[in-house]
């Protein structure tokens, strides 16, 4: 799917967590847009649907959601995404690459936006999408009109917070196992793709994939981060595996932007069988180019 407006790798990069918002409603216009978006979204990489809503916030809905521990840094937002999927293989992964497919869907539209994780299918609010039984709603997003004195701010701190928190490419990418960090100059046009998903948001900016080049493609892994899961499981009780919705906000970034600029290929599942440099690293998925 490639989203109408500016490039890719532009609303990749211009994309930030939106913490505070104007009070002001999404105009009529945007909302459609966004909105026509949801209607048109595809199946994921792995076949599962997803569906959404845009739903605007109400002060009553705000109170409710402040007892989440990711909302409480959000200020004044008047609408989220919210979507459900049906409980299945892959399916979380899935939900990450189509809720991101939207979230830069609306960057383009010049909108704010913030993944939000937690456990949702008690709250009142999110009642609002009418979950249905096998349904599960493994996160959201805010979304609203951007705080204008947060704007030059907030553009300074990403290209910090770039530069200095994020992993590098020795430690994200790989050419033939784990043992030899990509170079490069070795990858061509991928390089890009490759950025875009280094840069890619994530659960508490963990950054939990890996990928390793070979002959046959660019095999995607999830390197979980230690303790991570069960740490956030004991403050949130019931969340969502977030780091494997991180890997398909991932996937997203990649083959959206390979599709962009031209370059075939498609998703398999056919696990190399590369030796893992631990027991928390596992094979998600493999793009394979070709036509």
């Amino acid at each position: 799917m490639i989203l109408p407006g500016n490039s890719i790798t532009t609303h990749i990069t211009r994309r930030f967590s939106c913490r505070k918002y104007l009070k002001r409603p999404i105009d009529a216009d945007r909302q459609q847009q966004l909105q026509a978006s949801m209607a048109q979204i595809p199946l994921g990489p792995f076949g599962n649907k997803a569906r959404f809503e845009l739903i605007a916030a109400t002060e009553r809905d705000r109170r409710i959601l402040r007892g989440l521990s990711t909302y409480g840094f959000i200020r004044n937002a008047t609408g989220f995404i919210i979507g459900a999927t049906k409980s299945g293989e892959m399916c979380l992964e899935d939900y990450g690459y189509l809720l991101e497919i939207l979230i830069l869907r609306a960057t383009g539209l010049g909108l704010g936006t913030c993944w939000l994780g937690g456990t949702f299918l008690k709250s009142p609010f999110f009642r609002k999408i009418s979950v249905a039984a096998g349904e599960k709603v493994p996160a959201v997003a805010s979304v609203g009109l951007i705080a204008d004195e947060v704007r030059v701010r907030d553009a300074k701190l990403r290209r910090y917070l770039g530069a200095t928190f994020r992993k590098s490419w020795k430690d994200l990418f790989f050419a033939s196992d784990f043992s030899h960090p990509l170079v490069l100059e070795d990858v061509g046009l991928y390089a890009t793709p490759l950025e875009m998903v280094r840069i890619a948001p994530s659960a508490s900016n963990k950054q939990p994939w890996r990928i390793v080049r070979s002959r046959d493609g660019w095999h995607f892994y999830l390197a979980r981060a230690p303790g991570y899961r069960e740490g956030v499981a004991s403050r949130i009780r019931g969340v969502e595996d977030l780091q494997r919705v991180d890997m398909g906000i991932a996937m997203c970034h990649f083959e959206l932007t390979v599709r962009e600029m031209g370059l075939p290929g498609a998703w398999k599942i056919e696990d190399p069988g590369l030796e893992q440099p631990n027991l928390l690293t596992e094979y998600v998925a493999t793009w394979m180019p070709g036509d």
